[in-house]
């Protein structure tokens, strides 16, 4: 039989699946007006952000009434605790995610654009970490958050390659520099979008066994 502490977890799954969501939209409706030039849709992506940053304080508040009202233990306690250090992380992305759509304010929408080579991969993969980080907390799937922490490496190695092409091509066109520079920062903004990706799926690996980073956090792993 499903306790009240139980159908509260539900509500938080369901708040943090909301946010998830949110986080996707903006970084996808980034990346497009990026690729497309489009400060139109650029405004909408960074609009999300406030609607992040709001959900983020619904779910703080959630979370700390089942601290308080229901004293959740042993698991139920690393899951609520996960899912408060995890809305840190994803407002972070939301926060990235508007960063990345206002440099599209800044980039020139006529004449001759530099190519957009590996950014839009890069914002595919970082919306898929999101996206997964997500269901795999939860769906309780420690694999799946595992997976996550591995597309950090692909979403880093496109950078690199983003960062070598840019400075290839200020090499050779000397009037490219301004608009390389903020398309290097756009493809920063998603490497660090990786990396919060990355936090969450380790606070998804706590929440289901205790161990954080490879060590257990409070100096014994709990399940």
């Amino acid at each position: 039989m499903k306790t009240h502490l139980d159908d509260q977890l539900d509500i938080l799954n369901q708040h943090l699946l909301e946010m998830a969501m949110m986080i996707e939209n903006a970084i996808s409706s980034a990346a497009k007006a990026l690729s497309e030039r489009d400060v139109e849709l650029a405004e909408k992506a960074i609009a999300y952000d406030s609607n992040v940053d709001q959900k983020e304080k619904e779910i703080e508040s959630h979370c700390l009434r089942m601290l308080l009202q229901q004293q959740p233990v042993a698991g139920d306690l690393r899951t609520v605790s996960a899912a408060l250090k995890m809305i840190t992380d994803m407002e972070r992305i939301g926060d990235q995610a508007a960063d990345l759509a206002a440099i599209v304010r800044q980039l020139p929408v006529r004449g001759d654009r530099l190519p957009m080579r590996h950014i839009p991969e890069m914002a595919q993969t970082a919306v898929k970490m999101v996206r997964q980080s997500i269901q795999a907390y939860v769906g309780e799937n420690m694999e799946l958050a595992r997976q996550v922490l591995e597309m950090d490496d692909i979403v880093d190695g496109l950078f690199i390659k983003v960062r070598q092409d840019l400075l290839q091509t200020i090499r050779s066109r000397e009037d490219s520099g301004g608009e390389a520079l903020d398309l290097l920062m756009a493809a920063k903004y998603l490497e660090r979008i990786g990396d919060h990706a990355t936090n969450i799926a380790e606070w998804v690996i706590f929440s289901a066994s205790g161990i954080y980073k490879d060590a257990p956090l409070l100096g014994e792993a709990q399940t």
